[in-house]
C-alpha cells in the first residue's frame, strides 16, 4: 500500500529534483520542449509511463510549454509514486531537449 510521505522526506528526495517544488499536498514542474510536437511527443512518451504505474499527473499544455502536477489521491498528499514519476518525467524532458522554466 502506497504511503504519505513526511515533510522530512518530501524534502530530502526534492533536493534531487531541482525542477520541481512543492506546493501544497503536490510537486510541480514546467519545461518548455524547442518545438510543439516535441511538446506533445514528451506528453505522449509520459501518458505511457503514467499508465504503466497506474499513476496519472495532471498536465497542462500550452504551445511548447507543459507543466505537471503529482499528487497521490489515494493518500491524499504526496507518496513515493510521485517522486518517482517525477524522476521519470525529469529524464523524458531532457531526451526531448525541454528546458525547466521557473
Amino acid at each position: 500500500m502506497t504511503r504519505l510521505l513526511t515533510d522530512d522526506e518530501i524534502e530530502r528526495q526534492l533536493a534531487d529534483l531541482p525542477d520541481w517544488s512543492r506546493d501544497g499536498e503536490a510537486i510541480v514542474a514546467a519545461y518548455q520542449a524547442p518545438t510543439f510536437p516535441a511538446a506533445i511527443a514528451l506528453v505522449a512518451e509520459v501518458a505511457e509511463v503514467a499508465e504503466e504505474m497506474n499513476h496519472h499527473p495532471d498536465i497542462d499544455i500550452r504551445w511548447r510549454r507543459t507543466r505537471w502536477l503529482l499528487t497521490t489521491h489515494d493518500v491524499g498528499g504526496l507518496s513515493q509514486l510521485d517522486i518517482e514519476q517525477a524522476h521519470r518525467i525529469t529524464a523524458l524532458a531532457r531526451t526531448h531537449h525541454a528546458e525547466a522554466i521557473r
